[in-house]
């Protein structure tokens, strides 16, 4: 990057950033950030994370050095980083709860319910960088959302826009955690905000004793290889007996940790038309979702970011769905029937076929057996972990967003 070269007719840098933060807000983002591009603070616990392997096998995690902690690696001369987020929850969907306590139910990330957001977040950082450079000769700058080796979340707690969870998502405490992220590195050496600097989680352990999988460990950290979010979209392999059997009805990511957030009481619906639901994936049936070829796969999922696990990981998830579901007729036949030249597949669906018979067998001998809330007893096989409709299985309740 040069350094700009403001006309005598262009704002201080001070009245400056006030402005990219009205126009921030003016194109839809919920929130705008400015920091300072060091990030010292953090880069000694990334590096650590990396050294305990807890990225599991995403590789790009470590292919480029210190790019992600250090901006200027990664672009030269950066001076500042805009940092943005913007809501992405619709309230108008299927319940979350609902979906994710109904086990023949496809249960599917609030974010990824719609159009992927890449695309979207880019093209909004792209115009703000547009109306900056109509005020600074020789503005230069780089937008990323998601895209790049980028410290997003560190990013946003030094530019005000909330502190990172014990969940490790960044948390508002009047917005809560169903955001995206975007950053403008630049040139300017804007005014930096007043960090986020209490940790505003207290005592609270709600997220990490809902985990299904215990992924979540201490310091805000978490550990991908456990993670039904990393298992269900980053990890293309076979995935270990133990872990199968804690996804439930998640196919494509998971978001217990954000339901049973208390600070998302305050989250507040998107505005995006972009992220309101216009499919059927907040309600459709695993079954139903058995049934697509490749083909239909490709079609029914352009535009969404689902598509870019591929067919066989979709399969793969939906083998292990059904195989956590109760007991059906209906499951295990689909499942006997299921037809595939991946290893893969076969191995999730072998093991899902017999979940169901063993399923068939325990319901044979105990018809009315007795679930525990945590789903430790014996019988617990037969069903979800979930004993009382709209509880969480461990933690005290739900948040969902509530429509504004």
């Amino acid at each position: 990057m040069t350094q700009p070269t403001p006309s005598k007719d262009s704002p201080t840098l001070y009245a400056l950033s006030k402005k990219i933060k009205q126009w921030g807000i003016e194109l839809g983002f919920s929130d705008v950030g400015i920091t300072h591009a060091d990030l010292s603070e953090y880069e000694a616990g990334h590096f650590n994370w990396v050294g305990e392997n807890y990225h599991g096998n995403m590789h790009y995690m470590t292919k480029h050095g210190v790019k992600r902690t250090r901006p200027n690696e990664l672009e030269p001369g950066t001076q500042s980083i805009i940092s943005v987020r913007l809501n992405y929850f619709d309230s108008d969907a299927e319940s979350a709860v609902s979906q994710l306590q109904t086990p023949g139910k496809a249960y599917i990330s609030r974010y990824a319910l719609n159009k992927d957001y890449h695309k979207l977040m880019r093209k909004r950082l792209q115009q703000l960088a547009n109306k900056i450079a109509e005020q600074v000769e020789g503005f230069s700058y780089r937008a990323f959302s998601d895209s790049a080796p980028v410290l997003e979340r560190p990013i946003a707690q030094q530019a005000g826009l909330g502190f990172i969870g014990k969940n490790s998502l960044i948390i508002h405490p009047r917005a809560g955690s169903w955001f995206f992220l975007g950053e403008l590195y630049c040139n300017l050496a804007l005014p930096a905000d007043e960090p986020f600097q209490k940790q505003g989680c207290g005592p609270c352990t709600a997220c990490i004793n809902e985990c299904p999988t215990q992924a979540i460990l201490p310091g805000n950290k978490i550990d991908a290889r456990r993670c039904i979010s990393y298992l269900t979209i980053e990890y293309h392999d076979i995935i270990e007996d133990e872990l199968k059997a804690k996804m439930g009805n998640r196919i494509y990511g998971c978001d217990d940790c954000q339901l049973v957030c208390p600070w998302n009481k305050f989250t507040t619906d998107t505005q995006e038309d972009a992220f309101k639901n216009k499919s059927d994936l907040d309600k459709t049936e695993l079954l139903t979702l058995l049934k697509w070829n490749e083909k239909t796969f490709l079609k029914k999922l352009e535009g969404s970011p689902i598509r870019r696990i591929g067919f066989v990981v979709w399969q793969r998830n939906l083998c292990t769905a059904l195989g956590n579901h109760p007991f059906q007729t209906d499951i295990l036949t689909a499942l006997q029937n299921l037809d595939t030249d991946s290893l893969v597949v076969q191995n999730h669906r072998d093991w899902a076929i017999n979940q169901q018979i063993e399923k068939e067998s325990q319901l044979n001998n105990h018809p009315n057996p007795k679930i525990a809330r945590g789903g430790s007893a014996p019988e617990a096989s037969l069903s979800y972990p979930f004993t009382v409709s709209n509880k969480p299985a461990i933690a005290p309740k739900y948040y969902e967003c509530k429509k504004r």
